[in-house]
């Protein structure tokens, strides 16, 4: 008992410092946080605990709150280039949710200060897709037509992200000992969640004709191929693996080759993935499962696509014998 007192009694007198440190701990070994997503929290967490100027818990209040949100809404994006632009309110809300669940780790411990759920999210504008039409999807798709290797991974590359409707750093992480006999595929996602994929024929075969015409002895699915690139093995400790920025300059350099003037991305075939799933009958619960959304929201957006397709529908057949 007494230790147990003890232990209450050091997290009533820890700073917030010290309480930040226990909460990245906490949500890293107890909720299973992926590293990226402890870093964004403290990152977050420190420039408001920067920002408020005190160690004292009870000291966060409705008003401390209301002045860090207007702090960040006059946020200059100098950084990025854009002085004249300040911050969006998607990123204003990762710092109130990065507080929010900071507020309610220290209310479980018994810690006085402000309940997580008097900070409300900032209303964001409802996020607009960036689409490309299925004759512009299938221009892309056919666009690495040779046989060297640098296309044969190409085409591997553009028709995995469409059959899985992977994340592109999903498509990173894919090491070349994958069995392709296998239609399913086991997937670590976002915040190391396990989601399985399903993979089609087409993707199969391009991934087959792509791995018997590779010579290196990379562990990783898809590797950088060039000039200054070892062609026929990579040297010891070298990690010939593509990163998330060249599989996206794959994608904008074929999409040009295509004829496509959109800005297309991995995460544009990510939505054409979502939005043909739909487009055909497939219902909204399973999509958000195969791309591995943990919010269904997140997944609704397609489904206003599929609406507006749906009105065009019946706008063309709908009471045709009264006109």
């Amino acid at each position: 008992m007494a230790v147990s007192q003890n232990i209450c009694y050091n997290y009533l007198m820890a700073s917030l410092k010290q309480l930040k440190t226990q909460f990245l701990e906490y949500i890293e070994i107890e909720k299973g946080r992926s590293l990226k997503t402890v870093e964004n929290y403290d990152r977050y967490l420190v420039r408001f605990l920067e920002f408020i100027k005190n160690d004292d818990p009870e000291k966060i209040n409705d008003t401390v709150i209301k002045e860090f949100r207007l702090w960040l809404n006059r946020q200059p994006l100098k950084n990025l280039g854009r002085p004249d632009e300040t911050l969006g309110k998607k990123t204003q809300n990762y710092y109130l949710i990065s507080i929010r669940a900071f507020l309610k780790y220290m209310a479980r411990q018994g810690i006085k200060t402000l309940p997580a759920e008097r900070i409300e999210l900032a209303k964001v504008t409802e996020r607009s897709l960036d689409l490309i039409t299925s004759e512009e999807l299938k221009r892309l798709l056919e666009t690495p037509r040779g046989n060297e290797l640098k296309d044969l991974r190409d085409r591997a590359i553009l028709e995995l992200l469409f059959s899985t409707g992977l994340r592109v750093s999903e498509l990173c992480s894919l090491t070349r000992d994958m069995d392709l006999r296998s239609d399913e595929l086991s997937i670590r996602g976002k915040g190391g969640k396990i989601r399985i994929v399903f993979i089609s024929d087409k993707a199969k075969d391009t991934l087959q004709q792509y791995l018997s015409k590779r010579k290196d002895m990379d562990n990783a699915l898809f590797v950088k191929i060039g000039k200054n690139i070892p062609k026929t093995m990579s040297k010891k400790g070298e990690n010939l693996g593509v990163t998330k920025r060249t599989i996206e300059r794959i994608v904008k350099q074929l999409a040009i080759k295509a004829g496509i003037s959109k800005k297309v991305t991995p995460h544009v075939i990510r939505h054409c993935f979502a939005t043909d799933l739909l487009q055909n009958g497939a219902d909204i619960r399973s999509v958000q499962i195969m791309l591995g959304h943990s919010n269904i929201s997140t997944t609704q957006i397609y489904t206003h696509v599929t609406d507006k397709q749906l009105l065009e529908v019946h706008k063309k057949f709908h009471n045709k014998n009264s006109k």
